[in-house]
């Protein structure tokens, strides 16, 4: 008569332990990634932003084009300052919609006091303000803007540059950070351009996709990004 097969219970509690070893793993890293998330204290809610991505949205057009920028940014400067109109120029027509994000990635080159979060910040609070001064408001900050390892603006500089564009009534808003946290989480979502090894300014994306600012055509032939 054959005799009952013994059940193996070392080699079962062995391949148990495993699997509950494996699932407080995948747990410890879900925890340690969601503890590693930037707590965002206040979100900026208008019209004319999408919260979810950060982007300060300026026309309506299906096609989207996307720029990331720091105000510290001398190469954002220069290139608000070469390609500035053209892109307003797609916006005026139709063509695309543009997508502003302001991020802080040079805070360590103002001494100390966070200009491009606090710069950024104040796009914030305008852009909820008054959607209107959106573009002149940063047109503006880069004509005033500070050097690189200079302490940058005051709150009191950035707000005189806010009233000077029209918009009043957000001294809180910028003297308070109100949308700091806002700012950093959404400058780690910027996406790395091809062939850069982390993000960068300025960077830009159309549809979706960041490109090598290697790849932008003259300013007279922006457009041809769309077609």
């Amino acid at each position: 008569m054959a005799q009952p097969r013994k059940v193996n219970w070392f080699a079962i509690w062995v391949s148990v332990g495993i699997v509950v070893a494996l699932g407080l793993l995948a747990w410890l890293v879900v925890a340690m990634n969601a503890a590693n998330q930037p707590v965002i204290d206040t979100e900026p809610e208008a019209a004319n932003i999408e919260v979810s991505t950060g982007a300060i949205l300026v026309g309506d057009a299906d096609d989207r084009l996307d720029t990331y920028i720091d105000f510290m940014c001398p190469i954002c400067n220069q290139f608000e300052q070469v390609y500035g109109e053209s892109i307003q120029g797609l916006v005026d027509d139709g063509t695309a919609t543009l997508g502003i994000h302001p991020i802080s990635i040079l805070d360590r080159y103002s001494q100390g006091t966070e200009y491009s979060t606090r710069a950024a910040n104040a796009m914030y609070c305008v852009a909820v303000e008054d959607a209107e001064a959106t573009v002149p408001f940063m047109q503006a900050m880069f004509d005033n803007q500070p050097a690189e390892n200079s302490s940058g603006l005051t709150d009191e500089q950035i707000l005189e540059v806010a009233s000077g564009v029209g918009v009043t009534g957000i001294d809180a808003c910028v003297t308070d950070g109100t949308y700091s946290s806002y700012v950093t989480a959404m400058t780690e979502q910027t996406p790395v351009q091809p062939g850069s090894q982390g993000i960068g300014t300025p960077t830009i994306a159309i549809n979706g996709e960041a490109i090598a600012n290697s790849e932008l055509p003259d300013p007279a032939d922006l457009g041809t990004l769309f077609e």
